[in-house]
């Protein structure tokens, strides 16, 4: 069983510098549907990423798009080689990117989230603008049911 929540707090305990840009920042912005992962985009510098290794240790982290689902074991040499990252944990599957379709690299990425509010700390999820924009140059079929949502939502929102 998923404990997404349970994952975001990880990161946000172990400072990694991230922002939520899937299916969990939609639900964060009032989307009723269900996401199974969570989907960050982050910063890919060898210090972030060790920072992500150990948030998620004890979780067995695993490559989840390969073959042999390889134990996450990220050394100074290999972080400077990644662009993203797909992983399943004990906690559920974590998807970190180092950029997001439609909307840009991470610093971009940071410049369009808003910061929230969460049990364990303040986290940054893209903002709704942004990720409708995400999920538009995506052009998946699963993407276009969440785009009508998120257009509803933005809409039902009294303007700031």
């Amino acid at each position: 069983m998923s404990d997404l929540e349970g994952l975001l707090s990880r990161l946000i305990v172990g400072h990694v510098d991230f922002v939520v840009v899937g299916g969990f920042a939609a639900v964060a912005h009032g989307s009723t549907l269900m996401t199974r992962d969570v989907d960050i985009c982050c910063g890919f510098s060898v210090e972030n990423l060790m920072l992500l290794q150990q948030a998620v240790a004890d979780l067995h982290p695993v490559h989840r798009m390969t073959p042999k689902r390889l134990p996450l074991a990220l050394t100074l040499e290999s972080c400077g080689q990644l662009q993203n990252l797909y992983l399943h944990t004990d906690l559920g599957q974590l998807d970190c990117l180092s950029c997001v379709s439609g909307v840009g690299d991470f610093e971009t990425v940071k410049a369009k989230s808003i910061a929230v509010s969460l049990p364990k700390g303040p986290c940054r999820i893209l903002s709704l603008d942004a990720l409708i924009q995400a999920k538009e140059a995506m052009g998946r079929d699963r993407d276009k049911e969440m785009i009508l949502h998120l257009k509803a939502i933005r809409e039902m929102k009294p303007p700031s």
